[in-house]
């Protein structure tokens, strides 16, 4: 079966019903599941059949809004898109005008002192403008969609201002209101009169300005919020110095291809995802990792583009270049997971979709139901314009994607790739953390953390001898050995390996030998000290790997060489067990090995020596005891565990395999970063519940209050874009989050912590 996959800009939504209205009609096409986001203008289609993606934009179109293929990013110049910029200034210019020419409207309405005769007529002068033109957007969405035979938002402002604006025409022409010396008080109720003596422009220009506000605090929201993709994308270098027989060439970015050599000076960006070929430095990947140490590289270790050589001179071969980059991949699991729905948004969704024609009927029966029982038509009409007005539901649909676009996007910047919004509600279950031992809990590299001199030797002669003889190998082991001895290295004569047992060379006359204890016992019978063959089997036994040493057929000592714990892993297991979690190791290492790493960080549970089918079966068996799994990984080994867990947590250096199982990508590989990641979900999480809340509250609350004809339709307007500035104000509380390495050891950062915690 062949699944298609295709993205598609959206224009012309003004609201979550217009985004839930493309969703059905694009979810009826056969074999199509389609996600709208109205905060991204984007939608997400994917089909089980060869899809043409005409067909979805004629679909988008058939329901009255636009539809293109996303535009190509101009990487060679970094020029940015001025469709959003454009809009967002025109929307400023109609809601300054709009507001200058209300304002005066408003004052003479409010204010009965100020209303000289036939001051209605300039209100009118003024308001007409607002209600015709600032409020034309509302208008034109409001027609489009009753062609189609629907109803959103925008309908419910369009006929709320239009009835305001009506009534007052008439009451100027066909009533009383246009006549000389004509006053009128502002009430916070509606106001009994004298039939069509009383004229509602200040609601109709009022309601306008306010709603055209909440609108423009939407657009910048939704630029402010997404700010952080925008510019991680812009973060690569646009040139870079192309080595070419010999030569060097300033070249575009984006001409460079697989295999291409690139010199990279201090201070300048790496261009593109490559290996080090020559040179040494330390390299600033505080844009990928959110830490502020740079990283030594040298021969061989692998860079990412848009990090920042702040060292020696690099040469790097460049191994991946556009869309397959670091750099492309964060940026598209960041519009992966900005574009998706979260389950309480889908609730929100279906809500918007049904609740504009209910308010309509409402709004009918509040004016209905005054009049029938003998209330002036004034008040009738007052109470069915403050129900259109105030219940326009903005503030549901925009609950989830701004939370959505300012968490991720503020975990963008920790070095936290969310997969999803779907990632959230998953993180508020999880009671049980599993974790891989060797790239995870460990640091994956080797290291000497033993040195053990035989009875008359020094350590510095210990590991001067094994470095010597050991460089001229390339096991790991030796590499970890050759690294710990930071003198010159001699030359070395009749060098052997003897794969799986040890080496030997001649060096500086000496004949130097380093294996395990049995070979040099069968080969050379050396036998060494009672006591150091204890220690070596109480190291092996703790999962360290021992070579011993011996100079002239006499025993120099013992090396141990182990996989050493990062320095932050006792703290995340301390802070996972603080969040309510927990931890189990989980490691194809020996039981010896895994119980002292586990007894060194905390861990009590411990399931070791398992294959990869034994980590998924182990998954499985850990959820089907009721528990909520969340597990970190970061090998090939580890991919199955985490496709199968509630949660997967793929550490950024882990193999591709292990960060595509995943749903959330760490990319320090710190595992206090896995903390920070669950933290964030929770809280962009809680966010999201509480904007719903006060969303599905406020309009709860607020349309009783309007039908029973308590509330003038002015107040409403400004009650209702207020509910949608919350929403947005209290979704950017998330771009003020810090990572627990941030918060200190300060008493109130220590609450601040307990407080996050909790959420």
């Amino acid at each position: 079966m062949t699944v298609t996959d295709v993205e598609l800009d959206i224009g012309g939504m003004t609201c979550a019903s217009c985004a839930n209205r493309i969703e059905r009609k694009l979810n009826k096409l056969p074999g199509v599941e389609a996600s709208v986001n109205y905060a991204t203008e984007k939608a997400r289609v994917r089909a089980e059949t060869d899809l043409d993606p005409q067909a979805l934009i004629a679909a988008v179109e058939a329901a009255g809004y636009t539809a293109a293929l996303p535009t190509p990013p101009q990487t060679e110049t970094g020029e940015r898109e001025t469709a959003p910029v454009d809009e967002l200034a025109t929307l400023r210019q109609r809601l300054i005008i709009s507001t200058i020419l209300a304002v005066p409207v408003a004052v003479l309405s409010m204010i009965p002192a100020l209303q000289f005769p036939n001051w209605q007529w300039l209100a009118l002068t003024l308001a007409a403008p607002v209600a015709v033109w600032g409020a034309w957007p509302f208008h034109r969405a409001a027609a489009v969609n009753a062609r189609h035979g629907a109803a959103t938002m925008d309908t419910l402002i369009s006929v709320g201002v239009l009835a305001a604006f009506g009534w007052s025409l008439y009451a100027l022409f066909f009533g009383m209101a246009g006549a000389t010396g004509m006053h009128m008080s502002f009430s916070l109720l509606g106001t009994p009169g004298a039939g069509a003596g009383e004229i509602y422009l200040e609601v109709a220009a009022a309601v306008t300005v306010f709603i055209l506000a909440g609108r423009y605090a939407e657009a910048r929201a939704k630029k402010s919020s997404s700010a952080a993709l925008r510019a991680l994308l812009e973060l690569g270098a646009k040139d870079a110095t192309r080595l070419a027989s010999g030569t060097e060439q300033r070249v575009p970015v984006a001409s460079l291809i697989v295999g291409d050599r690139v010199l990279v000076r201090p201070g300048e960006k790496i261009p593109s995802d490559g290996l080090v070929v020559e040179g040494s430095s330390a390299v600033d990947t505080s844009l990928l990792t959110g830490e502020s140490v740079p990283r030594e590289v040298s021969i061989g270790d692998r860079v990412v583009g848009a990090t920042v050589n702040v060292g020696g001179l690099l040469v790097v071969e460049i191994a991946r270049v556009g869309s397959d980059t670091e750099l492309a991949r964060i940026g598209r699991l960041m519009e992966d997971a900005q574009t998706g729905k979260a389950q309480v948004q889908r609730l929100a969704d279906r809500v918007s979709g049904i609740f504009v024609p209910v308010v309509i009927v409402l709004a009918i029966v509040a004016f209905i139901g005054w009049l029938a029982t003998g209330a002036p038509a004034e008040l009738a009409f007052t109470a069915a314009v403050a129900t259109l007005i105030i219940a326009c539901p903005c503030a549901l649909g925009l609950a989830t994607p701004t939370a959505l676009l300012v968490g991720t996007g503020r975990g963008s910047q920790l070095g936290i790739l969310i997969r999803g919004p779907q990632v959230l509600e998953q993180t508020r279950q999880v009671d049980t953390i599993v974790l891989d031992k060797t790239g995870t809990v460990t640091t994956g590299a080797m290291t000497v953390t033993v040195t053990r001199p035989a009875p008359g030797h020094t350590a510095e002669r210990l590991i001067e001898a094994a470095a010597a003889v050991e460089h001229g190998s390339e096991h790991p082991i030796a590499r970890a050995i050759t690294a710990a001895y930071n003198g010159p290295m001699p030359t070395l004569e009749h060098f052997a390996s003897h794969p799986g047992r040890g080496v030997q060379a001649v060096v500086d006359g000496r004949l130097i030998a380093a294996g395990r204890l049995a070979w040099l016992d069968e080969q050379w019978a050396i036998t060494f000290p009672e006591e150091l063959q204890a220690e070596a089997l109480e190291l092996e036994c703790k999962g360290a790997t021992v070579t011993a040493v011996a100079v002239n057929g006499k025993p120099l000592g013992l090396v141990a060489v182990a996989d050493t714990i990062k320095t932050t892993s006792a703290e995340a297991i301390a802070l996972f067990k603080r969040m309510g979690l927990t931890p189990v190791l989980l490691t194809g290492d020996n039981q010896g090995a895994a119980h002292a790493v586990a007894a060194t960080v905390g861990i009590d549970q411990v399931i070791a020596e398992v294959t990869p089918q034994d980590k998924l079966d182990a998954i499985r068996a850990l959820q089907s005891q009721g528990r909520v799994v969340a597990m970190v990984g970061d090998g090939v080994n580890d991919a199955a565990a985490l496709s199968a867990a509630d949660l997967g947590l793929a550490m950024g250096g882990g193999t591709d395999a292990a960060i595509a199982a995943s749903d959330i990508t760490i990319v320090s590989g710190d595992l206090v970063a896995v903390a920070d990641a669950i933290r964030l979900a929770r809280q962009t999480l809680s966010i999201i519940k509480g904007n719903l809340f006060w969303a599905f509250a406020y309009n709860v609350a607020a349309i009783p209050v309007a039908m029973l004809g308590l509330l003038n339709p002015l107040l409403a307007g400004a009650a209702m874009a207020f509910s949608s500035v919350f929403v947005v104000t209290n979704s950017l509380r998330l771009r003020r989050f810090q990572s627990t390495s941030h918060l200190g050891d300060h008493p109130t950062a220590t609450r601040r912590l307990r407080t996050l915690e909790t959420v």
